[in-house]
């Protein structure tokens, strides 16, 4: 999962940094509330972890901010030293999904986190086969099929259509998919995930009537779109 972390104490930033990837997460930290929100405007994070007292824009209003831009689409957390009951209050009324004090425990701030990620993105969980309406994706042999019949996917191919169908209808910046697929900071021509875009599409028939859109978004990413109702996800833990 991509986790953005907006900090302005850089010890306190790095600390977690290494933290989270530590566990596994793709971290993207910034210093202040502005930075962050130039980039949000442009890509995609699965959650965002917020410190209350920054310079410029507070974590309050940054946290009411990212309510007024996506709704209650991106979990967020505070992660502050402000411990008052009527701190936890507001900050949980302004759209805030957790509410976590310094010092922060490091089991607990990951338990927390993988519970939260749980909870927002279901479609995560693990499961040998992935099933979404006639495409069933095998997690563990990286293999696809449509309605029963074998679909031939590279790799990358097979990630990046699994990725798609994990976030329906879930706006994707192109940073999200190309870290997701090809790991952070891919050294990688931009035409490389249109590319990719392309022959999935063709492969897995991503169109209207069988059930399923893929569109460009501009100067943003990608979204996946189901056009029925027979996409609901299953994972079969065998």
């Amino acid at each position: 999962m991509r986790i953005a972390i907006v900090e302005d104490d850089p010890d306190y930033r790095e600390y977690a940094k290494s933290l989270l990837r530590g566990a596994g997460y793709i971290v993207h930290a910034f210093e202040n509330g502005n930075a962050f929100m130039k980039q949000f405007r442009q890509d995609t994070f699965d959650i965002v972890l917020i410190d209350w007292n920054m310079p410029g824009v507070s974590g309050f209003d940054l946290v009411k901010w990212i309510r007024s831009e996506c709704g209650s689409g991106v979990p967020v957390v505070m992660v502050t030293s402000r411990t008052e009951v009527n701190d936890i209050v507001a900050g949980l009324q302004a759209g805030a999904d957790d509410y976590i004090s310094k010092p922060v425990d490091n089991a607990v701030l990951l338990a927390r986190l993988n519970a939260l990620g749980r909870r927002t993105y279901p479609s995560d969980a693990p499961g040998a086969v992935q099933t979404f309406g006639a495409y069933a994706f095998n997690v563990p042999a990286e293999e696809l099929r449509i309605a029963g019949d074998p679909v031939t996917l590279t790799s990358k191919e097979f990630n990046l259509a699994l990725t798609l169908f994990s976030n329906l209808s879930r706006p994707l910046s192109r940073n999200y998919l190309l870290e997701a697929v090809w790991g952070r900071n891919p050294d990688l021509p931009t035409r490389t995930l249109d590319s990719h875009i392309s022959k999935i599409r063709t492969k897995l028939g991503l169109r209207p009537d069988r059930g399923f859109r893929l569109t460009p978004i501009y100067s943003y990413g990608y979204r996946l779109e189901s056009m029925t109702d027979s996409s609901s996800v299953a994972s079969d833990p065998q």
